[in-house]
């Protein structure tokens, strides 16, 4: 800003204020009209004082003076000793939550820091284990190599596991009252990129599509609620129905279980293993595969009205009720997805890409019939007979409790499933790329403990009245940060988790108060 003195045709002189802004010349203000040399004097003097308020608007740290010019150069000079005296700051705010659920479990009883880093990486960083050290050195500066990580995976020993499901069952015993009640047990595969087989990892039937590639089979055991409690590995080609039983066995012998019930999927059981929970004398719920029962009995199943939401009992004779229920809805969703399956049977019965090799019970493949010894056709009268089962589903079990409870029991059993979602898409138990039995032992041992946190903090949110996904909660705690201070004079350091105005909702889970009575 200058004082421009313009002269006019009168003679007289304007006083004007002007600034150059991007090249061009702006007028900001005129002082005033001088008719004299004097009056100029005196209008320059007012133009100079107008500059001199307006630059102290514009930045008025320019005109400070003496003391308070001092006090702001040392408020300066000490922000710049403490952001010298920052040490470290890590990107830790899921660090931190998952180290307070993994001790509330009480799974520090395991005095392994290897153990609990990789714990809270499966959870926060699901990656492999080369990109998991990356992720520790990256935000932790933790310098855990990779063949570390490989000889730890090797010397976890069934021992680990023991610690693991035994500190997994004594916390759920104490969230649910000390009382488990209720068993559910189902299985799914887990697949490997690898060509070969071992005595472990065996081609089979595959829950994902997945048949050339080797698999596992995980055995899974949860409470209510989806709590895990136990789990168990075997080779990828076994039957499933022989998984369950000697999990539930050593479950129930090693915590001393006496009244329970176990709630499977038809898929699992058999009349051998229907006849073993029998002869251990334990109580069951299990799907019923009621188009495989007696002639008698179908006939009576389809002789019952079909209202919905109703359930009907037959009792099949020591002590054994075989439940009927049907619902509108599911004969719907039966309906729709027969004729979709047939839809897709006719496009390819169109195309003559129907061969005898797709004459099997997978899907709706059962309704393909031969025509001599080289044509395949659709037979469409066991269409017809299969329509009439729409909306019924079938429970097996020798308990005496209601039918409706019952029906909620089994029903309860999309807590495994869940918590094989969770296992897949979040923790990202598979695929696997370990090769030997102790790593792949060792991995799932990994996500079972990691599972169990996610569960924890799941409940614990719940608790805290936190409407919010564990998901959600981890991907926002990841912007949280610790800041490390050191002090030279004192020899001691500070240390403070910054908490922004959007970690508000969270907030709760960084106080030392909430986890006291938790």
């Amino acid at each position: 800003m200058y004082i421009r003195k313009k002269k006019y045709p009168s003679g007289n002189v304007g006083i004007i204020v002007v600034e150059k802004i991007n090249g061009k010349m702006k007028e900001l203000i005129t002082i005033g009209i001088a008719r004299s040399d004097k009056e100029v004097d005196a209008l320059v003097k007012r133009g100079q004082e107008w500059m001199d308020r307006e630059q102290q608007r514009r930045h008025p740290r320019l005109d400070l003076f003496g003391e308070e010019r001092i006090r702001c150069e040392q408020e300066r000079m000490n922000a710049e000793s403490l952001l010298n005296c920052i040490t470290n700051i890590a990107i830790n705010g899921a660090d931190l939550i998952l180290d307070r659920v993994f001790d509330n479990v009480g799974f520090n009883r395991i005095e392994d820091d290897i153990f609990r880093k990789l714990v809270k990486a499966r959870l926060s960083y699901p990656a492999s284990k080369s990109a998991t050290v990356e992720y520790l050195k990256n935000h932790f500066d933790d310098d855990v190599s990779l063949s570390k990580i490989y000889r730890y995976l090797d010397k976890l020993s069934d021992s680990q596991h023991r610690i693991v499901q035994d500190i997994s069952v004594g916390h759920t015993r104490k969230i649910l009252g000390d009382h488990i009640g209720v068993l559910f047990y189902d299985v799914t595969t887990l697949y490997f990129e690898a060509d070969y087989e071992d005595e472990l990892r065996k081609t089979g039937f595959s829950k994902e599509g997945r048949h050339k590639n080797p698999q596992i089979i995980l055995g899974l055991l949860v409470s209510t609620g989806g709590y895990p409690l136990a789990y168990c590995i075997h080779e990828g080609n076994k039957y499933e129905g022989h998984t369950m039983l000697p999990v539930v066995t050593e479950f129930v012998h090693r915590y001393n279980l006496e009244d329970f019930i176990v709630v499977a999927d038809s898929g699992l059981m058999n009349g051998d293993n229907i006849a073993d929970l029998e002869e251990n004398g334990y109580k069951y719920i299990i799907g019923a595969k009621i188009k495989t029962e007696s002639k008698k009995i179908k006939e009576w199943i389809l002789s019952q009205p079909k209202n919905d939401c109703q359930m009907v009992e037959y009792d099949k004779g020591n002590g054994k009720r075989l439940l009927v229920g049907y619902t509108d809805n599911r004969a719907r969703k039966d309906a729709y997805n027969r004729e979709k399956g047939v839809r897709r049977l006719e496009k390819a019965y169109r195309r003559g890409t129907l061969t005898k090799e797709n004459i099997n019970k997978r899907g709706y493949n059962k309704f393909l019939t031969m025509e001599g010894d080289v044509r395949v056709s659709i037979d469409y009268d066991r269409l017809e007979t299969d329509a009439k089962w729409d909306g019924l589903k079938g429970y097996l079990t020798n308990t005496d409790i209601p039918a409706s409870q019952v029906y909620d029991a089994y029903h309860n059993l999309w807590h495994v499933e869940q918590a094989f979602r969770i296992s897949k898409s979040k923790i990202e138990i598979r695929p696997m790329f370990h090769f030997t039995r102790r790593r792949i032992e060792a991995h799932v041992c990994i996500c079972f403990v990691a599972l169990k946190v996610y569960k924890e903090l799941e409940r614990l949110l719940k608790l805290a009245d936190i409407n919010m996904s564990v998901d959600k909660v981890l991907a926002l705690a990841q912007s949280i940060v610790t800041i490390q201070i050191s002090l030279p004079q004192n020899k001691q350091t500070l240390s403070r988790t910054m908490l922004m105005k959007r970690h508000q909702r969270i907030a709760p889970l960084f106080s030392d108060d909430f986890w006291v009575t938790r």
